[in-house]
């Protein structure tokens, strides 16, 4: 039954992964190579990722640099991240593609902020929905008689617990990301 319990600790722990990857795909008005993490580029018929066609670099804090290792796809690289939701125009001079990041007004921090505060609801329900699985669970073990009440209630009791930490976890995660959002 405790490897039970670490098998739904692990899926708390995976929804916090998950939560993290969605906000480093958030930006906040300075450069971060992860918004392209999600951008597909067709090289020779397959998608695959910018960071496999080129070397992603930041020269400078408001700007994202890709320098692919092969110039005959630099307009596969660009239609790519205009196709994507990155909402960025990227430049390019022939052999390297600039992304240069704005200043985010006051109206786009706000509207992010929200983004976050949403992404960050759906992992609390998720994490919910991974205690309430386990429950069912320990609760159908008892009825089969696999446990007691007494063992019941403990992986009740340490189910909860796990769930109140991980909830918590993902308000400390809101948090950050929502200061660095409106921070100026």
């Amino acid at each position: 039954m405790k490897d039970e319990l670490k098998k739904y600790e692990s899926k708390m722990q995976k929804t916090i992964q998950a939560l993290e990857d969605e906000f480093n795909t958030i930006r906040a008005g300075r450069a971060n190579p992860h918004i392209l993490d999600k951008v597909k580029v067709d090289y020779y018929g397959q998608p695959t990722p910018i960071e496999q066609v080129g070397n992603v670099s930041i020269p400078e804090p408001r700007l994202i640099q890709i320098q692919p290792w092969d110039a005959s796809i630099i307009k596969q690289i660009e239609k790519a991240i205009l196709a994507s939701d990155v909402g960025i125009t990227p430049s390019n001079d022939g052999k390297v593609i600039r992304l240069v990041f704005p200043e985010l007004t006051e109206e786009r921090r706000k509207q992010l902020s929200k983004e976050v505060k949403k992404k960050g609801e759906d992992a609390k329900v998720a994490v919910r929905n991974i205690r309430r699985d386990a429950m069912d669970y320990f609760k159908k073990a008892e009825k089969k008689h696999e446990i007691t009440e007494d063992d019941l209630r403990d992986y009740e009791h340490e189910i909860q617990t796990l769930t109140d930490q991980f909830i918590k976890d993902v308000d400390n995660h809101i948090s950050n990301k929502t200061q660095d959002v409106l921070q100026v």
